[in-house]
Parts: structure tokens; C-alpha cells; sequence
């Protein structure tokens, strides 16, 4: 059995946090002004986008928490690190996106039932909420540009939250604009239902993103692996491959091997061959291989 001594993976969640807080405080600002001027508009649609910013503005906080544990470096309790409650937090962006996309089509049906005083909006307000949409704009592309830039899934989680309430917004707008310009009263309830077909894919994207890295699925095709190990000369056989983990942040490969050499030292010199083509493919990797003799066979490539 030989065990490869990996390069520790990165640890940039002080550059994540910044990333964060910064977002937080737009957040609120821009939950601030879509509830002022919905309360003065009296707008439905308007009420239920300040609710999907106070939803962002959650997303944050949570995120700076899943951020605070998501350290990448294992400990006893973790050996494997402890970066899954990252995918957790963005599992929690996911979750207020659903309770985001209940709030917005209970307030619609609501209107529906029980029609409410008439949407009013001025000049002023309008431009309030354009104002909002440039600052949700910038917040989503900052977000998700630092998400790719430092391999964070719970950054570009939350880009995909503050993007959905872009679409919002600009649902929000157009309807406003079909008021200020003809009086017309149902547009604000009607383009509540495909605001929510928004907010709910944004959601399903994360969850898409996100489960299989807490399900462990396979990381790296078994052919992949067995292809760059059968590179290295000594190589007979390579069998029950497995692999885990995200590509670029922390990949966990395991693998059984027979090589020709009988001797220990042999052996475990194209065990350290292997890992250094594995390591310079897919690192950080931790790899674990079991060598077994010439003698056994197996064709069974993975698990």
C-alpha cells in the first residue's frame, strides 16, 4: 500500500470573506430601496423582490459561516478536510430560493383573491429601481467572475441567487413601466408567476451543481486515471479505480495496481511515478494505491 503526500490544498476563504461581506452590504442597500419604493407603490411584484433581496442578504450571512468552516486543511475529527460545508451553504442559497419562489406566487394568487389598492409609480421611483437593477448587475458578475477566479462553488452558488434576482428586477420594471405609462393593473400580478419559474431554476441549478459533490460521485472517469497510470512503464494492471471530490480543489483517488517488479522498492518507485502524473493532472489529490502481486488478476477497472 503506498499513500501519496499531496500538496495541501488552497486555502483563500479570507478572500472569499471579502467577497462576501462586500456583497452583504449591496444587499442590503439594494433591499432598502425595493422596499421603500414598494411600500410607497403599493406594487406586489415590487414587495416580493424586496423579499427575494432580503433572501440574498441571508445567503450571505450563511455563506460567511459555510466559509468559516469550510477550512480545506484535515484534522482528526475531518481527515479529509472540512470543505463539503461549502456545498452545504450553497445547498442553503438553494433552499431560500425555493422559499423565495412560495413567497412571490402566494403573494400573486393573494392579489388574485383579494385585489388590493391600485399600483401607483412615479418618474422618480422608476428611476430608483433602475438604479437597483445597475447595482444587482455588478454584484452578480463581481460575484461570479471571484467565484471562478478563487474555485469557490459557494460564490458562483450565490452569483446564481443575486442573477435570478436580476431577471426579477427586470420583470419587476416592465411591469411598473406597463402601469406608469397605460394603467396596466394586471401586468404587475401576471409577470409574478414566470419571476418564480426564475427563481426556482436558479435554485435547481445550484442544487444541480452542488449534490454531487456531498453524494460523492465520481470525480474523474476510471478510464481517464487508468490511461495516465498505464503510462508509466512497470505498469501490468490497474483495477478498482475510485475517485472523489472536485477537480481543482481537492480530489481523493484510490486504485489497486500490479507491477511487474516483485521487489518492495521497486514497487513502490512506480507508485510515487504514478502519483507525480496524477498529482500534476489533477492537483491538489490525496491517492491511495494498493499494490498487489504479479500473480492476481482483475479486469474489474472500478468499483
Amino acid at each position: 500500500m503506498a499513500t501519496h503526500h499531496p500538496s495541501a490544498p488552497k486555502d483563500n476563504r479570507s478572500q472569499v470573506q471579502k467577497v462576501l461581506i462586500q456583497t452583504l452590504l449591496l444587499n442590503l442597500f439594494v433591499l432598502c430601496i425595493k422596499l421603500v419604493v414598494g411600500l410607497m407603490t403599493g406594487s406586489l411584484s415590487l414587495i416580493a423582490d424586496a423579499l427575494h433581496s432580503l433572501t440574498d442578504s441571508a445567503n450571505n450571512v450563511l455563506g460567511l459561516w459555510a466559509n468559516r468552516a469550510a477550512s480545506p486543511q484535515p484534522d482528526r475529527e475531518h481527515p479529509y478536510g472540512h470543505q463539503k460545508f461549502e456545498a452545504v451553504g450553497a445547498l442553503g442559497i438553494a433552499g431560500f430560493l425555493s422559499i423565495a419562489c412560495f413567497e412571490i406566487l402566494k403573494g400573486a394568487v393573494d392579489r388574485i383573491l383579494h385585489p388590493a389598492v391600485a399600483t401607483k409609480i412615479n418618474g422618480s421611483e422608476f428611476w430608483f429601481l433602475l438604479l437597483v437593477l445597475a447595482v444587482n448587475i455588478f454584484v452578480a458578475t463581481y460575484e461570479r467572475r471571484e467565484g471562478k477566479r478563487l474555485n469557490s462553488n459557494l460564490l458562483i452558488a450565490d452569483a446564481y441567487h443575486t442573477l435570478s434576482d436580476i431577471w426579477v428586477t427586470i420583470a419587476v420594471l416592465i411591469g411598473l413601466g406597463g402601469i406608469w405609462l397605460f394603467n396596466w393593473q394586471w401586468l404587475d400580478i401576471a409577470l409574478a408567476f414566470p419571476v418564480a419559474a426564475l427563481v426556482m431554476y436558479s435554485g435547481w441549478t445550484v442544487l444541480r451543481e452542488n449534490l454531487p459533490w456531498l453524494v460523492d460521485e465520481s470525480a474523474i472517469a476510471p478510464e481517464h486515471i487508468a490511461d495516465i497510470t498505464r503510462s508509466v512503464p512497470g505498469v501490468l494492471n490497474v483495477h478498482d479505480i475510485a475517485s472523489r471530490g472536485v477537480i481543482g480543489r481537492q480530489c481523493f483517488i484510490e486504485m489497486h495496481l500490479i507491477v511487474e517488479p516483485a521487489e518492495v522498492a521497486a514497487a513502490h518507485a512506480i507508485t510515487e511515478a504514478i502519483e507525480d502524473k496524477l498529482e500534476q493532472r489533477f492537483s491538489p489529490v490525496r491517492i491511495m494505491i494498493h499494490v498487489e502481486p504479479p500473480s492476481y488478476r482483475s479486469e474489474k477497472l472500478s468499483y
